[in-house]
């Protein structure tokens, strides 16, 4: 068990469905729709799409040729390929702790609402009549029934880590397909409601009124996070799964097919979401709520096939939380085990996995235990910008994640591959395969990302500090 560490992927396709599936998570499926919803729809989505190519394929690539030329997680695998550039290895080292601080949590909401949808279909529980807003307040505000479904999700997720890259193939070889499964399952009953093609249209007709004034601020910023977030960029996990890739797979494929199908399942959410939310004369913007008590709106509106199509929702929504979830703790996990390598401390990788999963318990005790802003606990966003800001624990973490840690190592990322280590990346790539793309990464790590992630992480500031005001 403790070499497992240092077994590889069994297969490309294994490997792609690992990926894949710590990219595909609650970022398409709950952050996307939401985010789309309040960002205007198709101008949110166009955003999204220029930086997926200009970002997202570049930086993807890249963090799959650190770890599979150096062997190595984030931090060895930075040192390795240029020590002055270290520290934002220990920068994306960081980022995961803070996501999986909060992503159990909802893990923890999903789970509930899965077994809730089950009961509903087999005739027990009140998931079928309630009122689906009071139904969603009521849970996470909840306390320790709250609390026990964040520790089953999060047992589920230290389990499947501490099987090792056996364990994690597995499970993705099986969820993400049966993920893709039921979403088609969703999207075809989604689009043939009555009224739905004003949902389509929502996110495909082109709209521009989200951009008038200062708008596009708030739009790129949204997309631009969004982006590092759903790909999980700069979080570690990638870099470690590229470190367990065979040497003849081809790297610039990989990160085209990782960036295309985590996109299509963003795409693929909002059209199971938008058009059933249109048809039934939902609110488009409902924020966190839009998975849970909206969704579960439409289902308790389709009748006697709605507790079916709420039990396929629920565990297509779990098997890609529970797929990221596996992947921001084994980047953690393997940066530790790394460590403790060269230390020359072999075998180590439970008791890496054991401090993972203690660290990420805390934090969302924490996170739960807020209710997200429910208890009125006390944070350090609302302490430092007093209590009208309506901050909560789950933007605390979330902004040193997504909008700070995430933007800042990839900065990093792009200089280094982009100024100081060009042939390391032409290199590795080369090994599987012809670099037909070169010429574009190298204009985008040079010059585009460093100064896109710097704008990114200005405008995450200002979305949680109002710099704009002091104009």
């Amino acid at each position: 068990m403790d070499n497992k560490n240092n077994k590889g992927f069994n297969s490309n396709f294994g490997f792609l469905m690992a990926s894949i599936g710590s990219a595909v998570g609650l970022g398409n499926l709950w952050s996307f729709p939401f985010k789309m919803g309040n960002m205007g729809g198709f101008v949110f989505l166009l955003c999204y799409l220029f930086f997926l190519v200009v970002v997202g394929y570049p930086l993807l690539m890249g963090e799959f040729a650190i770890g599979r030329k150096t062997g190595k997680a984030a931090i060895e695998g930075f040192e390795n390929t240029n020590k002055s550039f270290k520290i934002f290895g220990i920068i994306e080292t960081i980022v995961p702790y803070f996501l999986v601080a909060f992503y159990c949590t909802f893990g923890g909401y999903i789970t509930k609402y899965l077994v809730a949808s089950i009961g509903w279909l087999v005739g027990a529980g009140d998931l079928g009549t309630a009122n689906a807003g009071e139904y969603f307040s009521g849970f996470i505000s909840s306390g320790m029934p709250a609390i026990l479904y964040m520790v089953a999700f999060w047992a589920l997720t230290v389990l499947i880590v501490y099987l090792g890259t056996s364990g994690i193939e597995k499970f993705c070889k099986v969820a993400i397909p049966a993920l893709i499964v039921c979403m088609i399952i969703i999207i075809i009953r989604a689009v043939t409601l009555p009224g739905a093609g004003e949902g389509l249209a929502f996110i495909f007709k082109p709209d521009m009124s989200a951009f008038k004034g200062t708008g596009w601020i708030g739009v790129l910023g949204a997309a631009g996070n969004q982006c590092f977030f759903s790909l999980s960029l700069a979080s570690g996990c990638l870099i470690a799964y590229g470190a367990k890739l065979n040497k003849s797979e081809n790297l610039e494929k990989n990160a085209a097919i990782v960036a295309v199908a985590d996109t299509l399942v963003a795409v693929m959410a909002g059209v199971c979401i938008f058009p059933a939310v249109f048809a039934y004369g939902l609110e488009p913007g409902a924020g966190p709520g839009l998975l849970f008590s909206t969704m579960v709106t439409v289902f308790q509106n389709m009748g006697a096939i709605g507790p079916i199509f709420s039990v396929i929702f629920f565990l297509l929504v779990f098997f890609a939380a529970l797929s990221s979830s596996i992947g921001m703790m084994e980047g953690g996990i393997q940066a530790m085990v790394d460590a403790q390598e060269r230390k020359g401390k072999m075998g180590g990788r439970a008791k890496c996995v054991a401090l993972t999963a203690v660290i990420a318990l805390a934090g969302n005790l924490i996170v739960t235990g807020d209710g997200l802003g429910s208890s009125g606990w006390w944070n350090p966003l609302a302490a430092l910008l007093g209590p009208e800001a309506d901050k909560v624990w789950l933007d605390f973490f979330d902004l040193f994640a997504e909008g700070l840690l995430m933007p800042i190592g990839a900065t990093g990322m792009a200089v280094m591959l982009g100024w100081t280590r060009l042939r390391f990346l032409d290199e590795e790539v080369s090994e599987g395969s012809d670099f037909k793309t070169k010429g574009f990464v190298h204009f985008c790590l040079k010059w585009l990302d460093p100064i896109i992630c710097g704008i990114l992480i200005i405008v995450s500031l200002d979305g949680f500090f109002d710099f704009t005001d002091l104009f």
